[in-house]
């Protein structure tokens, strides 16, 4: 995590940075746009939602509306907020399924008490550790941004944050606002072991304690070779792949009960009858 005179927050303010070159960027570029839904996806999984039910949810940062896109497919509702109107320019142009608001997410959320039944947020949280105007202050905009959040929030939900910390001290300041503003929770590192993969989620909990998810690549040293795969930082949806669908198949349930576990769900050991086809009966 050590500072770089390259990170976007140190050249300009968000809403100067993310211009119209820098928004078509997020609608053109196919790197780009499977990066964020990657995040996307992993941040929805950490927010351990009702399976097959619709939440309404909250995007904090949602830009051009790529983590939206995942949203709607999974079958959410969501409102998304961003301080740059060419991102949102650029969100509308894609016809996004989501409603925009435009507003800076260091003055509040100007939501009603208990709103949405979770939050997501990709690359956006650092911004606010930056002092951009002589009346910015970090820590205040901070508490500010995550006591609103808290309101607007179902109690027993989930706010999860994908974010570039720069150093440690960074990491702290967040956090312990974020706890000051009444969130349990603390910080999800996925793939810790590896300079390219590593991500980190805040995890947050509003109204309830729970437990912690743990990240990917976490596993232990006497873990077979067959799951420190894990570590390539590849992560495969089924529903995505050609060829025979291998939903209800004994790898479909393998990474379901995997997904489960991280989510800090209770469940079963695997076993050799896991998967197993039974016989027909007559």
């Amino acid at each position: 995590m050590s500072s770089s005179c390259r990170r976007p927050e140190h050249t300009a303010p968000p809403e100067v940075f993310y211009n119209e070159d820098e928004a078509k960027k997020y609608s053109q570029n196919s790197r780009m746009i499977e990066i964020q839904t990657q995040m996307s996806e992993r941040a929805v999984e950490l927010l351990n939602l009702p399976e097959g039910q619709p939440c309404f949810l909250l995007d904090v940062g949602c830009g051009s509306g790529l983590s939206g896109d995942y949203l709607s497919e999974e079958g959410h509702y969501w409102v998304g907020v961003d301080i740059s109107t060419a991102m949102l320019d650029v969100a509308l142009d894609r016809e996004v399924e989501g409603d925009l608001l435009l507003g800076d997410m260091g003055q509040g959320m100007p939501f009603r008490p208990g709103t949405f039944d979770g939050c997501v947020s990709i690359s956006a949280l650092q911004w606010l550790c930056n002092a951009d105007k002589r009346t910015h202050s970090p820590p205040k905009r901070l508490y500010t941004f995550f006591s609103t959040l808290y309101s607007c929030l179902s109690r027993g939900s989930r706010a999860v944050f994908q974010l570039y910390p720069e150093n440690s001290e960074q990491l702290e300041l967040i956090t312990t606002q974020a706890m000051k503003a009444g969130f349990g929770g603390g910080m999800v590192v996925d793939y810790p072991n590896s300079s390219k993969a590593k991500k980190f989620f805040l995890c947050l909990f509003a109204g309830f304690t729970g437990a912690l998810p743990k990240g990917l690549g976490s596993e232990t040293s006497d873990r077979t070779n067959r799951n420190q795969v894990q570590f390539s930082g590849q992560r495969c949806r089924f529903k995505n792949m050609k060829g025979k669908s291998l939903k209800k198949g004994r790898d479909w349930i393998l990474e379901k009960k995997e997904r489960r576990r991280r989510q800090g769900r209770d469940v079963r050991a695997d076993t050799k009858y896991t998967g197993r086809q039974r016989r027909p009966h007559f």
